[in-house]
């Protein structure tokens, strides 16, 4: 026992260090908030979604006409060719030059490539977001995971508590007992067993609890000594959602509702718009250009601004037709791999409708499993309490041994560690029936 008591001490002071250490209050909705900003997988689809941004952009951009302005600065030396009075005169001169130019492009037909590309960019923008949102929900679910995990761990510590109070408080009857010579000395040493045994439960739930809140603090990447305090969930277990609905019913509410699924079929879309863009590039081009260019040299006597804007001004306006007859295959071989990934993204979209169909019917499984399960527990703590304190009494009055009494308190202590077991199981189950029909959101209290 001096061992055991020295153990306890220490432990003690190292669990009053570990409690020492700065807190953090939080809510569920801030502990999502913390997540979505450390989650690497959020921050990469977030990230990516400035791709798709400026990706859609450009493509509609691409319905406005091309601008480039070029300016060249050369020097030329050696033998220089001029015609002068009808004669080529050969002169070893240093020629200066400045040339510069505008060009204007713009497409007038092109098989509808660009609508397609324009469509085809919107419709993958609008899949990024819906991915986006899923990647948001998984983070929801993920702390809503841990979060509850360590409320559940406070109330087995405060059962494994409370349960330690009251054996210590028995120990001290049942010594009293033993000396006024109404109860054996056995009795005093069986209690004192008791006692030592629910003081190491107590020891087990501090330290999963410990555990847990470093997976917790872990997850929402919290600094190093700063420890979560988080406040207590509360839901109507008698009013629960999706109790009595068949599995057909929670199909089509995920149907309506999964963002995962919506993001498929906009990728679907997207790669039609891109197969039927890639087409376009069998058939003819059309396209019309303006070209503004002039020059400067210095072999010409007259001045820099008048030879660049008087002098030498070129305009040229006109059309450009491209007919396609043989590109070495491109566009055929474009257009297979168009083809082979809008036949991967049909696959898929099939394989995402039988896993959410699944996750629809385990999760309701689960879900109603967990409400009578609760339930149950309701009707288990009561008796249990009602017989241990039938047990206490007799046990008071000399009409009932120690073993009836200690068996009592262990199936009360059962049962309200059960009853916490179910009620946390039970709400964490209506959690993963939102995630499963894609109604999560960072709000679980009601």
């Amino acid at each position: 026992m001096f061992r055991l008591s020295v153990f306890f001490v220490v432990f003690g002071i190292g669990l009053g260090t570990a409690f020492g250490q700065d807190t953090l209050k939080m809510d569920f909705a801030q502990a999502v908030d913390l997540a979505l900003g450390a989650n690497l997988d959020y921050q990469i689809q977030a990230n990516q979604m400035e791709v798709l941004k400026k990706e859609k952009q450009s493509a509609l951009a691409s319905h406005f006409p091309s601008m480039n302005i070029g300016t060249n600065f050369a020097r030329q030396s050696g033998q220089q060719f001029q015609q002068i009075e009808g004669e080529i005169v050969v002169t070893n001169v240093t020629n200066e030059i400045i040339s510069s130019g505008l060009n204007l492009e713009m497409p007038v037909f092109n098989s509808g490539r660009r609508i397609f590309d324009t469509q085809s960019a919107k419709l993958a923008y609008e899949a990024g977001e819906m991915g986006l949102n899923r990647a948001a929900q998984q983070v929801v679910f993920d702390v809503a995971r841990l979060y509850l995990q360590v409320l559940l761990d406070k109330e087995l510590l405060r059962i494994a508590e409370e349960n330690l109070k009251n054996q210590e408080k028995l120990l001290e009857q049942i010594t009293g007992f033993v000396d006024a010579g109404l109860r054996t000395l056995s009795d005093q040493y069986n209690q004192q067993s008791e006692v030592a045994r629910v003081e190491s439960t107590v020891v087990d739930a501090e330290i999963q609890l410990e555990n847990d809140l470093w997976d917790l603090s872990e997850y929402l990447q919290l600094e190093p000594g700063l420890i979560p305090q988080l406040t207590q969930v509360e839901a109507d277990l008698d009013a629960m959602d999706y109790e009595g609905m068949s599995v057909a019913q929670l199909y089509d509410i995920a149907l309506k509702n999964r963002v995962d699924i919506q993001q498929q079929e906009l990728l679907m879309r997207s790669t039609t718009k891109d197969l039927k863009a890639i087409k376009a590039m069998y058939y003819p081009r059309l396209s019309a250009f303006y070209n503004y260019s002039t020059f400067f040299t210095s072999l010409d006597d007259r001045s820099i601004q008048e030879q660049l804007l008087t002098i030498y001004p070129q305009n040229n306006l006109g059309l450009n037709l491209q007919i396609p007859i043989f590109n070495n295959f491109r566009t055929r071989l474009d257009v297979s791999r168009a083809k082979v990934n809008l036949k991967n993204q049909e696959l898929q979209k099939k394989s995402l409708d039988r896993s959410i169909y699944q996750d629809v019917r385990l999760a309701n499984q689960n879900y109603q499993a967990a409400i009578r399960k609760e339930r149950n527990t309701r009707v288990q703590v009561l008796a249990a309490e009602e017989a241990q304190k039938a047990v206490s009494e007799r046990f008071r009055l000399g009409l009932s041994n120690f073993v009836d009494l200690s068996t009592a308190n262990q199936q009360l202590v059962a049962a309200k560690g059960d009853q916490a077991q179910a009620i946390y199981t039970l709400f964490f189950q209506e959690v993963i029936m939102r995630h499963a029909l894609g109604t999560l959101n960072p709000e679980l209290t009601r």
